[in-house]
């Protein structure tokens, strides 16, 4: 049976790439605060009108309880993905901007670390070697040309957005996991909707007392900073919906078909030319994938 938590993440996966591509074409007007910004200032009512739909399609007798432990989850998690995209905008104006990205997404293999040493979570000998196979897939595809150096500050804002964006994700789970008395779908939603709130209201008032002219910025580029908001409120809830039922690396491990529809989106969309290198990347991705829904 092909599992619910296999459709939310690929759906992720696929709202990602676009997201990723619409949050570089503002980072080009905008600065580093307003792309990160853009993540959650339009997500935030569909949030809440996704929860809305929830009860609506099942009212839950229970009241949600959120326990002290679920709020730090919550604003660690926040946090953490704030400054995960940061550096990831940041990495937009490296010149060797696609090594950097292949260490950002080394974010499966610091989960599975993490989540292994720190927080009891289990892989198979199957799942390891679809997680290890993934990150090699993954830098192959954007180690670039032969020519291409990398830099210690490349380096270093890479690794850093990869090991924030993992602990965001393990939190995220953690938080849900402290929801036990809903259904799946409930508690991610929850987790969804006020880890938004938190990283719109904290950045709203960061831009506010320190940079209005970002938001003039913002304004401007109206249209596309909303299609940044509903790529990345799509992409969260299919992310946060997986990990709410599968182990965060797993996820990820088979989230890294984003790289497949990054590539489309490059070849079709922005009329870019693939390497030849792709063709074998692809193929390791692919079977990372498999290996890991197998696991």
């Amino acid at each position: 049976m092909f599992s619910s938590w296999i459709l939310f993440t690929l759906m992720a996966a696929f709202m990602q790439s676009w997201r990723n591509a619409f949050q570089k074409q503002l980072s080009a007007t905008v600065d580093v605060y307003g792309v990160t910004l853009a993540r959650f200032l339009f997500a935030l009512p569909f949030a809440q009108l996704y929860i809305t739909w929830l009860y609506y399609q099942q009212d839950i007798p229970v009241k949600v309880q959120f326990t002290d432990r679920f709020w730090l989850y919550v604003v660690i998690a926040g946090s953490s993905q704030i400054l995960a995209t940061i550096l990831m905008v940041l990495l937009f104006k490296q010149k060797n901007y696609a090594v950097g990205v292949g260490l950002a997404k080394s974010e499966a293999i610091l989960a599975a670390l993490i989540g292994v040493m720190l927080l009891q979570e289990h892989l198979t000998f199957l799942g390891w070697a679809g997680v290890a196979i993934g990150g090699a897939a993954v830098f192959l595809l954007s180690k670039g040309g032969p020519q291409q150096q990398l830099s210690l500050p490349t380096l270093a804002i890479g690794i850093g957005s990869g090991l924030s964006f993992a602990i965001t994700s393990l939190l995220v789970r953690e938080a849900s996991l402290e929801l036990t008395h809903l259904p799946f779908l409930h508690r991610a939603a929850w987790v969804l909707l006020c880890v938004i709130a938190f990283q719109c209201i904290t950045m709203l008032l960061y831009l506010l007392i320190f940079s209005r002219k970002t938001l003039q910025a913002m304004w401007r580029r109206i249209g596309l900073t909303f299609r940044v908001s509903v790529c990345s409120f799509m992409a969260s809830l299919g992310w946060f919906t997986a990990m709410s039922m599968q182990s965060v690396a797993i996820v990820k491990t088979l989230g890294q078909i984003e790289i497949l529809f990054s590539l489309l989106i490059s070849a079709y969309f922005f009329k870019e030319k693939l390497a030849r290198s792709d063709h074998w990347g692809l193929l390791l991705v692919v079977t990372a994938a498999i290996m890991v829904i197998w696991a």
